[in-house]
């Protein structure tokens, strides 16, 4: 994702939140290196980060976790995510998604989900990539093989991201 997120348009998607699991302990923390890096060649190091925030939020599934017990735990990440709109990653992402899909559903937010699978997964969506697939939560849904385009047409081969 942070490849990603250092080819986007500054000025055009300012502030930046960064949304990361409780769990997680490396993310946040290269998400701000990045964001301090770019004030430092900004302005000379002398501003504090303001175009970005960092969020962590409940996981909803975390690796190996039942699928009966994701259930609350999803839920709960949910309801904790209701008011972010952009995210990444396995554990957050899917609450986070719903949590804008519903918000534009009806009509107190707008937002685009845009969900890049992993290159990774060559043969099959994770469960966060299968749930918004099937759900159809996604606006644009990406995929970084051509077999799993075959796979699921309605996602976009966009080739290596990553």
């Amino acid at each position: 994702m942070m490849n990603i997120v250092t080819t986007l348009q500054k000025d055009r998607f300012t502030p930046r939140y960064y949304v990361a699991a409780l769990t997680d302990n490396m993310s946040l923390q290269k998400a701000q290196v990045y964001e301090e890096s770019l004030i430092e060649v900004e302005s000379g190091g002398n501003k504090t980060v303001e175009n970005a925030h960092f969020v962590q939020i409940y996981r909803s599934r975390e690796v190996g976790q039942s699928y009966i017990t994701s259930i609350a735990t999803t839920l709960l990440a949910t309801l904790h995510a209701m008011w972010l709109i952009f995210c990444n990653g396995p554990g957050t992402c899917f609450p986070l998604c719903v949590s804008a899909f519903l918000l534009k559903a009806l009509g107190l937010g707008w937002s685009s989900i845009f969900y890049i699978e992993s290159i990774a997964r060559v043969k099959k969506l994770s469960l966060s990539g299968l749930l918004l697939y099937k759900l159809r939560i996604a606006d644009q849904f990406f995929v970084q093989w051509p077999q799993l385009q075959q796979k699921y047409p309605r996602a976009c081969y966009a080739g290596r991201l990553m």
